[in-house]
């Protein structure tokens, strides 16, 4: 079906609609939401000057005799995507929604995947990424990858880096802890430690690459890694950042 009008819209684009939408996250719309949807895609896409009730249930009947063969009234997003995404555009959205991401360890859990030569880099080929690679390189690096999977705020920005009393930095410093040894090992290792050295960077560098992280990590690790066993302990990252934890 051909859809005309939908050539500016992009998977971002597209999930961030249908998000507003689809609260629960079951993958589907259906009811009065589905006029919503509609009425907002067409706005936010600037197809119509009129956003009639007429030209909404148009476009959605329009939509929904194409998809919906089962007639239950509802509309998946999978779906959807295959009928007004591009073939690469359509990847990104599969992508997205099937790579867990709930803060910079699971992000770095996933740069260390695609980045298997560590070289800082990832190959947009291999992704079939091209469109986001802004410097069209044929490669995509760690803000590229951070557009895609749109993470979320810096965990570090909450926090006051001048906290004034000792017993208000020892608290922050628990949180901090807690937040990147996701394992509860009392360790950060792999990309706990890759997620804490990002962060950490872009509190005073908003734009890293691959290779700037792997400098920053291997020059934490040799100041903060007493033992040299790969892992930054909890008290030898206290140690580091002039903290006396209590006993």
């Amino acid at each position: 079906m051909d859809s005309p009008g939908f050539d500016n819209l992009d998977a971002v684009g597209f999930l961030q609609i249908w998000q507003r939408f689809d609260a629960d996250d079951n993958g589907y719309i259906e009811g009065k939401e589905l006029d919503d949807f509609f009425r907002h895609l067409m706005k936010k896409l600037g197809t119509e000057d009129d956003l009639s009730a007429g030209k909404v249930q148009k476009m959605k009947e329009r939509f929904m005799s194409a998809y919906d063969v089962t007639a239950d009234g509802r509309l998946q997003i999978q779906e959807l995507a295959n009928m007004i995404l591009p073939e690469d555009e359509n990847f990104l959205l599969l992508f997205r929604r099937e790579t867990p991401l709930d803060n910079s360890v699971d992000f770095m859990r996933i740069w260390r995947k695609y980045d298997e030569d560590s070289s800082g880099y990832i190959s947009a080929t291999e992704l079939r990424m091209k469109f986001f690679d802004k410097n069209k390189d044929g490669r995509l690096d760690l803000n590229d990858l951070a557009r895609i999977l749109s993470l979320e705020e810096n965990f570090l920005l909450q926090f006051k880096m001048d906290a004034c009393s000792l017993e208000d930095r020892r608290k922050d410093f628990e949180k901090i802890f807690s937040h990147y040894d996701v394992s509860k090992t009392g360790a950060l290792e792999g990309p706990e430690v890759d997620g804490f050295v990002k962060d950490m960077m872009e509190l005073v560098k908003p734009s890293i690459t691959g290779v700037d992280l792997d400098k920053f990590r291997e020059i934490l690790l040799r100041h903060c890694d007493a033992n040299k066993d790969g892992k930054i302990q909890k008290s030898e990252l206290a140690l580091c950042l002039g903290l006396k934890l209590n006993q």
